[in-house]
């Protein structure tokens, strides 16, 4: 199963699924592994508070981490930052921890209630506490003792998660599907429709578009950071290179013995571990290497610190015996050349005032001090500067508003019954990935197009195709026979049935969510 997932993991049905599976595993999770307004990591300390319930720390970290190893198992790789944030773990844990507070609560008053017998016959239908396929009380208590957690715990979180089970499948239970909302769904997947259309690009109306001055000024007043000329810089500096340093320092035993300690990951070899004697040479560069690193760094910062109010770099380059080079003026994003990937120091460069000495700044090249000799900053040219720009965007934007525009009037055309030059598609099926002939990939399209009747033909909005607008009407309608529908409509409900029941428990939490008062810990969860 996990090896099906991770080849299918681009898919957003399975991605659906994750979430599923991935919430389910976190059920009780703030019960088991860290109850409910329980611990905290430090006084006060708390992820979020519902209705005035804290959810703790730990019990935030501890959901947090869990989530992150199943999604390391679903995908088969560890996560990084950018696939966690993507995936936007923290939220979901947190949000998790919030609705099964919510809902425990709700459960009361809604009248479910689980006794010990319900919860020693979920725990003993446990595969983890089977032995020869009947539950084993000696393997259950290693099992638990083994995981840190007593049995006491353990049962409590259990009858949390079946409370939690019964509210949703309550909600669930109360779900149905009508014989009209499976009509709907027999006609979307077996009808064909034929499409009258009628559409604009901004490139067919752009030529109609006439701009002021007023609407120019207006338009860069409105839009001033697409028009922003970049701030830039230039910069005095000198450069430390350590290996300068290195031919004059030397290493101890006990020196080339701590570092081979501290960095014995670095010498492994195919039989594990190499040991000191076969790589003490490349162990001795290293270490020298870094201890002239450090020497070099801390040469640099007291010979800035000691001469930072006189703002003399030249005085600090006679001190280190090195030459001050200088660079032209430049935007971040087009460094010169002898600066091209040294963006820690573009970055301290860019933050530090004109005449202010700055540094030391490490980079894989060495040690740089620097100083700002010229700043122009960020700005706003006038209108008469950048005119032709700012009227060429002006006229897109206002070419894509007059084609939205032309297409709104084209959809109340249309639904009028007015007599309107169109194109058609053809007689064309529903496809899920929403392909229209003659249109193109359109899938919000797709479902209001299967949505229309003879009644009702003509969809009351345009809508956005790339970079085009598409105003619809119904052209033609061939129905599936009826026949078909009665012999499948119990099979079409079935299939509707588990996506209704889960949009009827959301609709369930959020509402949940909207009479709480919830408090977040924003800075805890927040992905940066």
């Amino acid at each position: 199963m996990l090896d099906l997932m991770r080849k299918k993991k681009e898919s957003i049905v399975i991605k659906v699924v994750f979430v599923i599976i991935v919430l389910s595993f976190i059920g009780t999770m703030f019960l088991v592994w860290g109850k409910g307004g329980g611990g905290s990591s430090g006084p006060g300390g708390y992820a979020a508070k519902v209705n005035g319930n804290k959810i703790s720390l730990e019990q935030y970290q501890n959901a947090y981490q869990r989530i992150r190893n199943i999604y390391q198992q679903i995908y088969g790789q560890s996560i990084t930052p950018e696939m966690e944030k993507l995936l936007g773990l923290k939220k979901v844990a947190l949000d998790s921890l919030i609705d099964n507070q919510l809902i425990i609560k709700e459960a009361k008053s809604m009248g479910i209630k689980v006794s010990k017998d319900d919860v020693a016959n979920a725990i003993s239908a446990m595969p983890m506490f089977q032995k020869d396929g009947k539950f084993d009380f000696n393997l259950y208590q290693q099992i638990l003792k083994g995981s840190r957690i007593t049995p006491n715990d353990f049962e409590e979180g259990q009858q949390s998660e079946l409370v939690l089970k019964k509210a949703r499948q309550a909600i669930k239970d109360k779900v149905t599907v009508s014989d009209e909302e499976a009509l709907a769904q027999f006609k979307k997947e077996n009808d064909k429709i034929d499409l009258d259309f009628v559409s604009y690009a901004p490139s067919d109306v752009i030529g109609e578009v006439k701009l002021t001055n007023a609407d120019l000024s207006d338009y860069l007043q409105k839009n001033q950071n697409a028009f922003k000329t970049p701030e830039k810089v230039a910069i005095s500096y000198v450069l430390l290179d350590p290996a300068s340093l290195a031919s004059k320092l030397s290493l101890t035993e006990d020196e080339i013995q701590t570092f081979y300690q501290k960095n014995i990951d670095r010498w492994q070899g195919k039989d594990g571990i190499l040991p000191l004697k076969d790589v003490k040479d490349k162990v001795k560069a290293d270490a020298l290497r870094q201890k002239a690193s450090k020497q070099a760094y801390e040469l640099a910062a007291d010979t800035l610190y000691k001469n930072i109010k006189s703002g003399d770099l030249n005085l600090i380059a006679t001190k280190l015996n090195l030459k001050v080079q200088e660079t032209p003026i430049f935007a971040a994003s087009a460094p010169p050349a002898v600066l091209a990937g040294e963006s820690a120091l573009l970055k301290k460069a860019f933050d530090t005032k004109q005449g202010e000495l700055g540094g030391p700044v490490e980079t894989p090249k060495g040690i740089y001090i620097f100083k700002i000799k010229e700043r122009k900053d960020s700005t706003v040219p006038p209108l008469a500067e950048i005119k032709g720009a700012v009227e060429l965007k002006a006229r897109e934007a206002k070419a894509m508003e007059l084609a939205q525009k032309k297409a709104e009037d084209a959809a109340r055309q249309l639904a009028s019954k007015a007599a309107l030059k169109t194109q058609s598609t053809g007689s064309f099926g529903y496809s899920a990935k929403g392909d229209v002939p003659g249109i193109g990939n359109a899938p919000e399209l797709m479902e209001a197009a299967f949505k229309l009747t003879a009644s009702a033909p003509s969809a009351t909005t345009p809508f956005k195709v790339g970079s085009r607008w598409y105003a619809i009407r119904l052209k033609n309608r061939v129905e599936a026979p009826r026949a078909e529908f009665d012999n499948t409509k119990e099979q079409i409900k079935q299939k509707l049935l588990p996506k209704k029941q889960e949009e009827a428990l959301e609709k369930w939490i959020k509402e949940l969510r909207s009479k709480a008062k919830i408090e977040i810990n924003q800075a805890l969860v927040a992905d940066k």
